[in-house]
């Protein structure tokens, strides 16, 4: 079955109010002077545990968010195309278990942003070509490298104000999820 045209608009729709989301929480952190940022995540914190519900809405400014948008709308937009449920079901996969992966194990600071979440469907998008072995999914996969390849440098540490512990978190996160909700597509494009 090929994605129909509502199926692109659906997903363009999904992506587009999660950018939006981030961008308005960015608004109102930046008129309270960034306070809500003390709501991510500080590893090994039990008060800042909830952070892992937060960290990935949360940005150190706008020229952060900036980096975050680009590639979280058009990767994003490629998850979406699996339709509100998976979506919904990979992303919080991702933000939920990578969040807990840097509050185990990140650096004593606050790490907040996108990235995470970016770099969790990187790894989903680049997984589930493996794992599903589909001409859309490799397609998909090649775009994505061809584009946003230079992201694999992101997982080192070579910045101390980056979060790289968020970016191996996010996508080895992304690689569980397409394991995991890879088939739920294949399934779901059989039909009944």
């Amino acid at each position: 079955m090929k994605p129909r045209l509502n199926n692109w608009l659906d997903a363009v729709q999904l992506i587009a109010y999660l950018v939006g989301i981030l961008w308005c929480v960015a608004l109102l952190n930046h008129i309270q002077g960034y306070a809500f940022n003390q709501f991510g995540i500080y590893p090994r914190d039990m008060n800042a545990l909830p952070g892992i519900f937060f960290w990935v809405l949360l940005h150190g400014d706008f020229t952060h968010l900036l980096m975050n948008t680009t590639p979280l709308f058009f990767l994003g937009f490629f998850v979406a195309l699996r339709g509100p449920v998976l979506f919904f079901k990979i992303t919080f996969t991702v933000w939920l278990l990578a969040g807990l992966c840097v509050w185990l194990g990140g650096r004593p600071a606050f790490h907040i942003g996108a990235s995470g979440l970016v770099f969790g469907y990187f790894g989903f998008l680049l997984a589930v070509a493996i794992y599903e072995r589909s001409l859309i999914d490799l397609a998909v996969a090649s775009v994505t490298i061809f584009y946003y390849g230079g992201m694999f440098f992101g997982l080192l540490p070579t910045a101390p104000f980056v979060s790289w512990e968020s970016h191996i978190a996010g996508m080895i996160m992304g690689v569980v999820a397409a394991r995991i909700y890879g088939k739920d597509w294949v399934q779901a494009q059989k039909g009944p």
